[in-house]
């Protein structure tokens, strides 16, 4: 395996497949290796050059092969489908990702540090909890508007709903769709502050603060400027 200059490595959760080849293109390797067995692998083998889709994890194993002195290259996986020759498995993925990363004009994604994707992860999730939030309000008011209850647009609007909801006296509502109603006007968190929501918009503006303190551009520095930072891996 010292001969190995170029690896396609196809990531999975639990199986890899790994291909191979020498300075003249010829397969050296073509295996699978289990998850628990990756790193021990690439150990033995002397540095070169590994092609990666750029995945899902695809940016914590190039840091690990890196620290191990090997070249690794991440890759849109829309840049790397057409060198598929045949039917799509595991082991074709690994050719085609060997042979990709060797064209000249193939483009790459920049590996992303932690410090970056903790960034990113904070930007989503806090995405992620204002779609929750927004989900659970447009539920409120679209059951409601079946009972023939309906509200201004808005924050204070939601809140008569919810108004309407917690009065017992109101009897336009049955006591089933109120009590689901209640359990739904819990996790919108109007009336209270969001468990999800302010805790990562207090972060990012602390981060935003910092950066600019120090003459840095936040966006650039989690890698969300450009095409590869939006890249979903």
């Amino acid at each position: 395996m010292q001969s190995i200059s170029t690896i396609g490595l196809d990531i999975a959760k639990s199986v890899f497949q790994v291909h191979g080849v020498d300075a003249a293109s010829q397969v050296v390797v073509r295996r699978q290796l289990r998850r628990r067995h990756v790193l021990a692998f690439f150990q033995k083998l002397r540095p070169c050059l590994v092609g990666i889709e750029a995945c899902a994890s695809s940016h914590h194993w190039s840091r690990e092969l890196q620290a191990l002195g090997h070249t690794v290259r991440l890759m849109p996986p829309a840049y790397v489908k057409p060198y598929v020759k045949r039917q799509k498995n595991d082991s074709t993925d690994a050719e085609a990702i060997c042979e990709a990363v060797t064209r000249p004009n193939m483009r790459f994604v920049p590996t992303k540090t932690v410090e970056q994707q903790s960034c990113l992860m904070l930007h989503r999730a806090r995405h992620l909890f204002i779609r929750q939030q927004t989900a659970v309000i447009n539920s409120i008011r679209a059951y409601l508007a079946e009972f023939g209850i309906v509200a201004p647009v808005g924050r204070r609007g939601v809140e008569q709903l919810l108004e309407v909801v917690a009065d017992t006296a109101d009897h336009r509502l049955p006591e089933v769709a109120r009590a689901c109603l209640a359990a739904l006007g819990s996790q919108s968190h109007i009336e209270g502050p969001n468990p999800g929501v302010r805790p990562t918009h207090y972060r990012l503006a602390s981060i935003k603060r910092d950066e600019q303190t120090a003459g840095r551009n936040p966006r650039r520095r989690a890698g969300v400027s450009n095409g590869a930072g939006r890249q979903r891996c």
